[in-house]
């Protein structure tokens, strides 16, 4: 059991040093430059009272929830997700699951706004048509995906955080911690 345990943080830590971060044209840019151009580009926004949009499916919804909560609590950022259970059913119902993002992001995003949308294969339909739809309102896109380096999610952001792993659970990991990673960088920076 030791060995599993020991095997799992070991594969963890690897992955955190091996996450692919690049801007909206492809190029490479380092890890801790993505972070930081992430937080700088999160906090003039949230200073010009612009929101952030969370966006996930699953796991990626949970993380979506909290990380929203984080910003907007902790961070005191504008935040929302659009995963309540009324619209997800609503959307879903009306227009076809494909779109149970984009609706809203249709209806509530404004130009200037931030779409954090989280996918850990970066193939989720309804992530991929959100993102596309916040780009046509001119919102700003950040992404957070795994699995293939090919994937669609990873070419539709402003800046694209990747993962390069096929397990779940470690893809999830790395996007819920660079969140935090976010959230906490600005509480430090108001904070002094």
């Amino acid at each position: 059991m030791r060995k599993i345990a020991k095997d799992y943080y070991q594969n963890l830590l690897n992955l955190i040093q091996a996450v692919k971060v690049t801007d909206k044209n492809g190029k490479a840019l380092d890890f801790y430059e993505g972070i930081e151009e992430t937080a700088a580009l999160i906090v003039k926004k949230g200073a010009a009272g612009n929101k952030l949009i969370f966006i996930g499916n699953g796991a990626s919804a949970a993380i979506s929830s909290h990380i929203a909560t984080d910003f907007w609590k902790n961070g005191g950022i504008k935040a929302i997700a659009f995963n309540d259970a009324s619209l997800l059913t609503c959307v879903s119902n009306d227009f076809g699951y494909r779109y149970v993002f984009s609706k809203p992001i249709e209806m509530f995003s404004e130009t200037g706004d931030i779409l954090i949308a989280i996918s850990s294969s970066g193939r989720s339909e309804n992530i991929l048509l959100g993102a596309k739809s916040a780009k046509k309102k001119g919102c700003r896109i950040v992404t957070l995906s795994g699995f293939d380096k090919n994937n669609p999610l990873r070419k539709l952001g402003d800046v694209n955080f990747y993962v390069s792993s096929a397990s779940y659970g470690h893809v999830e990991v790395v996007h819920h911690s660079i969140c935090h990673c976010l959230v906490d960088m600005i509480i430090e920076k108001k904070n002094g």
